[in-house]
């Protein structure tokens, strides 16, 4: 389904659709031998959505094969979404070891760091999605029995409502540093909302606060190609989500560059410098190629 103003998913359909995939990306990196992440709510949460496919990967039904071709793709992706994870994760704690206590996931969609994460006593994590996605992973985490690790305050609302006014009025406290972060994000956002985005987050925080995104300098057209062969193995046994759909493409401010114009001091990194770092290879996938030079941004205001 092509995107259009207004639109609205579940975690089945549409934008809501690749949360459960990276969900299931999730589950299967925190099973690897060697594993960058551990993950226990990942493949409970794919169950839960009840997606066939997403599930048959995560209960090992779907065997996802190795190579360049099209059809490896999946199991590429998985190495991918283990590093950005575990970057992001990082990042929290890497925050929250500079005495930051106040976090806000953007976009948290099926994101489990407010119950599996070491936060510090007195930490908040604010999670902002749209309300019938918050409110299916609030029921499923409670009917598992999970239990947050810091004081967990959803905010159901869309991105393209209010949503600053919503955060302060669960508690958001604007005279204290935060953590932010929009793992995921831009690329499903049209040029002119990053900027806002952006904007908004600037206005909420805190000399101190630091933010934790990503940035494909292509503005996203990477991405919705290799959606498209991904989708298409996938369309093949049975999900049909055309993911190149969901992205906006189109020129776009540069992310590290227009977030030094509103006072951020800026470090940025490339996707293979980041896999490096964590002792992996990229992967040499013709897939992949182009995604190599997206870049992972930590930015902090002064």
């Amino acid at each position: 389904m092509t995107r259009s103003e207004g639109d609205s998913w579940d975690l089945a359909s549409s934008v809501g659709a690749t949360a459960t995939m990276v969900a299931a990306a999730r589950a299967l990196a925190s099973r690897e031998t060697d594993p960058l992440i551990e993950d226990p709510y990942a493949a409970p949460l794919v169950r839960a959505v009840g997606v066939d496919l997403f599930t048959r990967i995560v209960d090992g039904k779907i065997e996802l094969p190795d190579g360049d071709e099209d059809a490896a793709a999946p199991r590429v992706m998985t190495a991918v979404m283990a590093v950005r994870t575990r970057f992001f994760d990082d990042f929290f704690l890497g925050a929250a070891d500079a005495g930051i206590r106040q976090a806000v996931i953007l976009a948290s969609g099926l994101d489990s760091r407010a119950y599996r994460l070491a936060w510090p006593a007195g930490s908040v994590v604010y999670e902002i999605d749209q309300p019938k996605v918050i409110e299916f992973k609030a029921t499923t985490m409670a009917s598992i029995g999970a239990t947050p690790t810091a004081e967990l305050r959803p905010v159901s609302i869309d991105l393209r409502d209010d949503w600053p006014a919503a955060l302060r009025a669960a508690g958001f406290d604007v005279s204290q540093p935060t953590a932010w972060s929009a793992e995921g994000l831009l690329a499903y956002l049209p040029p002119e909302a990053q900027d806002r985005l952006f904007d908004n987050i600037t206005a909420l925080s805190a000399p101190g606060s630091q933010l934790a995104t990503e940035y494909h300098p292509d503005g996203g057209a990477a991405m919705a190609e290799r959606s498209r062969a991904i989708g298409n193995h996938w369309r093949e046994l049975g999900f049909d989500v055309n993911l190149s759909d969901l992205f906006y493409t189109g020129e776009r401010n540069p992310a590290g560059d227009y977030l030094r114009n509103q006072g951020w001091e800026v470090a940025a990194r490339s996707r293979s410098a980041v896999f490096a770092e964590y002792g992996r290879e990229y992967p040499d996938n013709e897939l992949l190629a182009a995604m190599r030079n997206s870049m992972s941004i930590i930015a902090t205001l002064k």
